[in-house]
């Protein structure tokens, strides 16, 4: 109990409570924020005990029975599907005979993508303070359950998180931003002269290998398109990583219940289709997700996943395209080194105290990083 206003409880599963009361907190149209996003991964069996995604998502009322403060998270043995890379630590806990899973997650499973963590109501006067008062209610909770750890993954606002429990971890990730432009072109025009004509060469793959190239968005996504998507992903997943996370009734749940959110892209050859990827819209952000090919062709990837999403960007006045984690390649292409941020709290001392010196010195080498990369970067000066 945080006052005589509110009470804050966990939950193992989103089905426990109504769907409105989650996205009136949200309160903005944010994609995996949306309980319809997040209850997909759970009905599909694709974030669940089985898969060592355990929902243990945090939830605080007011005496309306309003949801002010929401947190999605999930106990987990083992560090697969994050994008924030702790294996390293979990090696050195095992190493000194301690146990590092099971771990409390807060993140938008195999979602690298930056939003609200901790999701605070408007209805709430000062989010800064009710912020830090459901981080300490969790770490509580994480001392309750006995588990070894506390992570926070592609948090906003860093500074708002910081207390003596919690580290601030750094990392990079390449994002596209819209600057107002009038056409595609017009955006080639900012770059040097060699990396406009690289993104011109490459774009031909779609004239030299007789591909037409279709945007489908809302109700133009049917289920045959979901079906192909699929195949692409697994072909993509079974050559890329050995292992598929994401279960196909999980795209299909969020045809049938968030299509709104999805623009997916599908190359056609000669009317058939050979390569598709998935993204998801805000008002300003497209997220550019997954990918998937069945015939290896030259540059589709980029066509498909960067510039088919740059140019619908401009088109339609979003000002970001996000498009996943690492990849140093999506520079020379228009995209810019970002910071993404994450919190952890430790519960060894121990550990704590040596995670954070690691964090120091990581950071200090991300930044170095950053700035290296920003000199590459292929606007004209």
């Amino acid at each position: 109990m945080t006052s005589p206003k509110s009470e804050f409880f966990f939950i193992d599963s989103l089905k426990k409570i109504k769907r409105d009361n989650w996205n009136n907190c949200v309160n903005n149209d944010h994609p995996f924020l949306q309980y319809e996003f997040l209850l997909a991964l759970e009905e599909s069996k694709s974030a669940c005990k089985q898969t060592g995604w355990k929902p243990h998502h945090y939830i605080e009322l007011n005496n309306k029975k309003e949801i002010i403060a929401a947190c999605p998270l999930y106990l987990k043995n083992h560090s697969y599907g994050e994008y924030i890379f702790d294996h390293a630590w979990a090696d050195a806990y095992h190493r000194h005979g301690l146990n590092y899973y099971p771990k409390l997650q807060s993140a938008i499973p195999f979602t690298p993508v930056t939003g609200e963590r901790i999701i605070i109501s408007n209805k709430i006067e000062n989010k800064k303070n009710k912020l830090q008062q459901v981080i300490e209610n969790i770490i509580d909770e994480a001392k309750k359950l006995n588990v070894s750890s506390t992570h926070f993954n592609f948090i906003k606002n860093p500074n708002e998180w910081r207390n003596d429990a919690i580290m601030i971890r750094e990392g990079i990730q390449f994002h596209w931003e819209n600057k107002n432009f009038k056409s595609f072109e017009e955006f080639l025009s900012t770059l040097s002269s060699r990396k406009r004509k690289q993104i011109k060469k490459e774009r031909q793959c779609l004239k030299n290998y007789n591909l037409e190239v279709k945007l489908l968005k809302g109700e133009e996504i049917l289920d045959e398109h979901i079906d192909f998507f699929y195949e692409c992903y697994l072909d993509t997943t079974g050559r890329k990583w050995g292992s598929t996370y994401l279960k196909k009734e999980f795209f299909t749940n969020l045809l049938h219940n968030f299509k709104e959110k999805i623009l997916l892209i599908i190359a056609f050859q000669d009317n058939q289709k050979i390569a598709s990827a998935l993204n998801f819209l805000s008002q300003t952000h497209l997220y550019g997700r997954l990918w998937g090919s069945k015939f290896e062709v030259p540059y589709l990837h980029f066509e498909l996943c960067y510039y088919q999403a740059i140019d619908y960007a401009i088109k339609h006045q979003i000002k970001y395209v996000e498009a996943g984690a690492q990849g140093e390649h999506k520079l020379s292409r228009g995209y810019l080194p970002q910071k993404t941020w994450s919190a952890h709290w430790i519960k060894e001392k121990e550990f704590s105290s040596a995670i954070n010196k690691f964090l120091d010195q990581e950071t200090r080498m991300i930044n170095i990083h950053k700035e290296d990369l920003e000199a590459l970067a292929p606007y004209k000066n």
